[in-house]
């Protein structure tokens, strides 16, 4: 009973923010990664740039050897068993090690558990990280990268630390975008639809899983098609990527649609993309069919072709070969210019249509959250 309360207090010591948080996101044209900025320690803290991982455990950095105010974890502490369960006691004093893995790289390494006062919106929140002492994790972020922000289901991701024990819902928002996008606590009112987030417990039990029955494509089934079932909902995967067998269906359902618009078909002209059309403003639409007919994730033109050149556009889906963990990863291009709500309570994801196809943006919608929220403080 004692240690329920103690963590209790902890988690509730988290911030002094009651608003929320609202975070910009950028994207790295290059890498196709999202990034957002921290301030991070109380003596002179700079602007920290870390790349967004929605399945992400927890927020993982390189530390400045110059920085003193952050305090690493005891190995013993409750906050160390709340980030890593697989630690046993130990009578001999040492740091709480923790576990981190570069989502574009595949690799992992040991990091010492830390915790250090994080400004967010307009207040400072004391936030649990795991502290790196060298580069060789940050190979393949982004240019200037200290690490990653981790958004998953995990106790100490960086909006659980956040919202715990507060009055707003446990929920947050993410919207993706190649210009400006964000992440806030809470909602943005605007009309969405609604998926269970089901449970991947072989591959990633922190990351975000939609269940699809099926695709169609201008208004058709894909012929011979199976449920798809579990899909990641991914940050830091480009384009959604689909195992060999769907894609092939996939395509061949796609070209089939493409032709009986008159679409005009090219050779390839970019890596990873098999099928390529002369430009073309009206192309098929691709539908997601997730629990049920009535609940379905569109696609139209912004979200389902890449433009290469001023001529050339690109099926913007890989193939992703006959090894993937799940038949399907939806990649942060399709999940551009569209809302998605991450409800933590109540294990749902909302989703929204395409901002673009409303006449607005992620940057819009982030502003009024932002005059929103300032309203209420």
């Amino acid at each position: 009973m004692s240690s329920l309360i103690f963590i209790l207090f902890f988690l509730a010591q988290i911030t002094n923010n009651p608003n929320g948080f609202l975070l910009k996101l950028d994207k790295d044209l290059q890498t196709h990664q999202y990034t957002t900025q921290l301030l991070i320690g109380t003596h002179q803290p700079l602007p920290t740039k870390l790349v967004v991982h929605l399945s992400g455990d927890s927020l993982w950095l390189r530390c400045s050897t110059s920085s003193s105010s952050h305090q690493f974890i005891s190995h013993n502490s409750i906050q160390c068993l709340i980030a890593n369960k697989s630690q046993k006691p130990t009578k001999y004093p040492k740091i709480c090690n923790v576990q981190q893995r570069n989502p574009i790289t595949g690799v992992s390494s040991i990091g010492d558990l830390a915790e250090d006062h994080v400004e967010i919106g307009s207040g400072l929140n004391r936030v649990l990280f795991s502290c790196l002492s060298s580069d060789y994790l940050l190979k393949g972020l982004v240019s200037d990268a200290k690490g990653v922000l981790g958004l998953g289901k995990s106790k100490i991701a960086l909006q659980s630390q956040i919202v715990n024990n507060f009055d707003f819902p446990r929920k947050f928002t993410v919207c993706l975008s190649p210009v400006t996008g964000f992440i806030s606590s809470g909602n943005t009112k605007h009309s969405l639809s609604y998926t269970p987030l089901i449970i991947n417990s072989i591959h990633n039990i922190n990351a975000y899983y939609i269940n699809v029955n099926s695709i169609n494509i201008n208004g058709r089934k894909l012929s011979s098609q199976q449920p798809i079932g579990s899909v990641e909902i991914s940050s830091v995967v480009p384009y959604t990527t689909i195992q060999t067998t769907i894609y092939d269906n996939f395509v061949q359902g796609y070209v089939t649609a493409a032709k009986s618009m008159n679409m005009t078909m090219v050779g390839p002209t970019a890596p990873f993309f098999r099928v390529c059309y002369q430009y073309k403003e009206v192309v098929p639409e691709i539908e997601l069919v997730l629990q049920s007919e009535f609940v379905k994730w569109k696609m139209h033109s912004k979200n389902s072709m890449v433009r290469v050149s001023d001529s050339v556009m690109c099926l913007a889906f890989v193939d992703g070969g006959f090894d993937m963990n799940s038949m399907m990863v939806l990649g942060g291009y399709q999940l551009e210019d569209r809302i998605l709500e991450f409800n933590l309570g109540t294990n749902m994801m909302g989703f929204g249509s395409s901002l673009l196809m409303d006449g607005t943006s992620c940057a819009n919608v982030m502003e009024s959250v932002s005059t929103r929220k300032e309203s209420l403080q």
